[in-house]
């Protein structure tokens, strides 16, 4: 029998990925966990990290259309804890630009390597799935595709246009990738008419060249502000995952900084561990820090609403914040910021460049 160890491939990839080299994720420590105790991979979770049991006629309606259109879902490939109750619900969010990220953040476990093919066909694809799911919102996230000269931003406004031309009615909100800060990009994307503009910052400053090390903590903000300038009344949108390692006083930096870009919706969600390939939990974050955390972000730093708790995700309860949350205007960051720091995709081997953060608040051009 002839070994082929050496030749699968190894590390947390989900199986029967359909594009792209998948790569292993790495080392699973980070300097930010030395002298922690982090918790154990075989530990009970606690009683309120209790996931709601998956299925329901609904559910499965809907997880056949998916499969049935070759269409990915967020909700699916980061094994998100809401799916079961979002899709009982009749909604989904949905993954655009394939199934494989040019990057390959510690706590993600959507697949990652170089991606071998653009699908154009998907964003017609989406919007019948939208239409015969008779969705009333629609999120549209990605992997990132740093590959392709505007990172996708073109498929993104596609698919926009196809949803809003067959449901006219419906509201849509994106959850994109920072495009290595291209503004053109952005605006590509805002041109098509999206209610919400979202982007996750996912972690605080100190974590985040470990974390996330194909992004970067003030681009992400700085992108947002941006949208900001762009569109005024365009609601904006970030989420942070805590139990990573973060201390409270870098939760309140992140909120300050992020308001300092005039970011509407703020959402707070637990790290959860997707394999034993990614960073370990640092910590369980109770329900009433959660609270706590909701009633700081909204009251002592005006973010104009807040979603927290322990299974909260970037796109749970969305509908009702597109409705219901009022746009503020621009913020003091409007530039993008570390727009020049070349991404994993372009550098050999996909190995990080350390560099050196801007000055906290400081605006291009300063």
């Amino acid at each position: 029998m002839t070994d082929t160890s050496e030749t699968k491939p190894r590390g947390y990839a989900p199986e029967n990925k359909n594009t792209g080299i998948v790569k292993p994720k790495g080392t699973s420590t980070i300097r930010a966990h030395e002298g922690l105790d982090t918790v154990d991979a075989r530990a009970r979770k606690p009683r309120w990290m209790k996931v709601p049991q998956r299925g329901g006629e609904n559910y499965r309606r809907l997880k056949r259309l998916m499969r049935t259109r070759s269409l990915h879902t967020v909700c699916e490939e980061a094994d998100c804890p809401n799916i079961g109750e979002c899709w009982e619900a009749g909604t989904a969010t949905f993954m655009i630009l394939g199934d494989v990220c040019t990057r390959a953040c510690k706590y993600c476990a959507i697949a990652h390597g170089m991606p071998t093919e653009l699908d154009e066909d998907e964003p017609v694809r989406v919007a019948e799935s939208a239409e015969a799911m008779g969705l009333e919102h629609v999120v549209i996230t990605s992997v990132n595709r740093d590959e392709l000269p505007d990172g996708g931003a073109r498929i993104y406004a596609e698919t926009i246009r196809e949803v809003k031309d067959r449901l006219p009615g419906c509201s849509v909100e994106v959850l994109i990738p920072d495009f290595k800060g291209d503004e053109a990009a952005l605006e590509t994307v805002m041109d098509a008419g999206p209610e919400i503009i979202g982007h996750n910052l996912e972690t605080v400053d100190r974590l985040h060249p470990e974390v996330r090390p194909g992004g970067r903590y003030w681009r992400s903000i700085s992108f947002l502000g941006a949208a900001k300038r762009i569109d005024p009344d365009r609601l904006t949108k970030t989420g942070i995952i805590l139990g990573m390692g973060e201390r409270p006083d870098e939760i309140r930096q992140a909120m300050k900084d992020l308001r300092e870009a005039s970011v509407d919706i703020l959402t707070l969600g637990q790290y959860l561990r997707p394999s034993e390939q990614h960073i370990p939990v640092a910590r369980w974050i109770t329900p009433d820090e959660f609270r706590e955390w909701k009633r700081v972000g909204e009251e002592e730093y005006g973010f104009r609403h807040v979603e927290s708790g322990p299974l909260v995700r970037s796109s749970y309860h969305a509908k009702e914040q597109a409705r219901e949350v009022e746009a503020g205007g621009p913020g003091a960051i409007q530039d993008v910021l570390e727009a020049d720091i070349p991404a994993p995709a372009e550098v050999p081997n996909l190995v990080q460049i350390e560099t050196r953060s801007p000055r906290k608040g400081r605006n291009a051009g300063e």
